[in-house]
């Protein structure tokens, strides 16, 4: 395999175009992918009249970039009308499957381009996965300019890619596509097939299922008018006989989604770890994202466990990591033993409550000055207006602690947000906090 073929096993040989021309019986995403920019759907706090990404294709000065959103908002197609913009040739490497070598291959192409006095753009598809050989590799060539690097990611590119990678590139944020953008997207597909028209009903459910994402509307589109038969419209009915399953369990906007949600969060909170388990692979059977059952596992550790098993929280994450490295169907098995976990540990709301507590409080009240006690004075201007005097290092009062001192602002003293409950690592903490008041209260008396 020459160094052509490596990078272009599914894509058009290097040529300078905006997209390449779909073939009749290419899936309906690739068919209807835009070949102008007039044509992209979405994104136009990027495309806009004045907005970065049009700026630079009207000027014909394209910056490597990072385009970083969820799957089906356009990454890849912006991708390749800027290589189009700039009758640039475009290279596509997946970071996932590309090594050393293809990143040498591709440096060669675009070496032989500048050569016949044309630019190249390389494509990095899913950048967050490039390690450390793959980036020290890419580096020096974006840097002296022999291409333009664009990176697609679903991820955090300032927690996923190389900080010097990352600050030789700007960082475009893509959103997801509105319900309006996905309706202009419908129509365009029932034109391109000559399909019967959607019922009200079907449609908005179709675009619900969709969750912002071009790509899954147009394969459910395609899948529903393949399946449909000879009908004189598209229907609920026929929708559910198309997605099956899929549409009827995880529907964005349906009650079956959040009820299930709700179910895993009532679990672990009454301490089922039978009911979790089963909740939990309800939810991810019926199609929901494995990432967003992490971040609510997340947060029932903070809400529901709290300080009874710090622990917890810990764990969850961990969780949440291992799925990150695994991927489904292997990491899923660690979000199942988070649950399980939470469902058997000890439960305090003490700090959700607490929290909620103070934040209604600030939102209503008076901005209360720091007392002078507390206050920092680095200069003596600033001891000398009395901030820091009198302050009682707690690490040289016995037992570490300065009994009777105060740190609520005036007319706060006294009150009590945070209250323990008696259960887990949080009775133990009870027990400390009454021995510390215990020691204030002393401290008043003896004052």
């Amino acid at each position: 395999m020459d160094a052509q073929d490596s990078l272009f096993a599914d894509e058009p040989p290097p040529r300078p175009a905006a997209a390449p021309v779909a073939e009749p019986g290419a899936p309906l995403a690739e068919r209807l992918r835009p070949h102008t920019l007039a044509e992209v759907i979405g994104q136009q706090h990027l495309l806009g009249p004045g907005r970065p990404l049009r700026v630079a294709f009207e000027s014909g000065r394209i910056p490597s970039m990072i385009l970083w959103g969820p799957p089906g908002v356009g990454k890849t197609t912006l991708a390749r009308l800027v290589a189009g913009s700039v009758d640039a040739q475009f290279l596509v490497l997946s970071a996932v499957l590309a090594g050393v070598k293809d990143i040498r291959d591709a440096v060669e192409l675009a070496k032989d381009a500048r050569r016949r006095g044309q630019g190249t753009v390389v494509f990095v598809d899913e950048v967050h996965r490039f390690n450390k050989a793959q980036q020290d590799a890419f580096l020096p060539h974006v840097e002296s300019g022999l291409f333009t690097f664009i990176g697609a990611t679903t991820e955090n590119p300032s927690f996923e890619v190389n900080s010097a990678l990352l600050s030789r590139a700007t960082v475009h944020v893509l959103k997801p596509l509105a319900d309006e953008d996905l309706g202009t997207l419908l129509d365009r597909a029932r034109t391109l097939l000559a399909a019967p028209p959607l019922t009200e009903a079907a449609r908005t459910r179709l675009v619900a299922h969709a969750d912002g994402d071009a790509r899954r509307l147009l394969n459910a589109y395609d899948n529903l008018v393949a399946t449909a038969g000879d009908v004189a419209e598209l229907d609920d009915a026929a929708l559910e006989r198309a997605l099956g399953e899929l549409l009827r369990r995880y529907d964005k906007g349906g009650d079956q989604f959040y009820d299930t949600i709700s179910a895993l969060h009532k679990s672990v909170r009454g301490s089922d770890p039978d009911g979790a388990i089963y909740w939990l692979a309800r939810l991810l059977d019926g199609g929901a994202d494995p990432r967003y059952a992490a971040r609510r596992i997340v947060r029932m550790a903070a809400e529901d466990v709290g300080l009874a098993d710090p622990r917890a929280l810990r764990l969850a994450l961990d969780a949440a990591e291992v799925y990150e490295r695994l991927g489904s169907p292997e990491g899923e098995l660690a979000l199942a033993e988070a649950v399980v976990y939470l469902a058997i540990a000890p439960k305090s709301n003490a700090v959700y409550k607490a929290w909620n507590e103070v934040r209604a409080l600030v939102r209503s009240d008076v901005s209360r000055p720091v007392p002078d006690h507390l206050r920092n004075a680095p200069t003596k201007l600033m001891k000398s207006l009395g901030h820091g005097r009198d302050y009682r290092y707690a690490h040289d009062e016995p037992e570490g602690y300065a009994a009777g001192e105060r740190y609520l602002p005036d007319g706060l003293v006294g009150r009590r947000f945070y209250q323990p409950v008696a259960r887990g690592l949080e009775a133990r903490i009870a027990d400390r906090l009454a021995e510390l008041r215990a020691l204030d209260d002393a401290a008043t008396t003896s004052g």
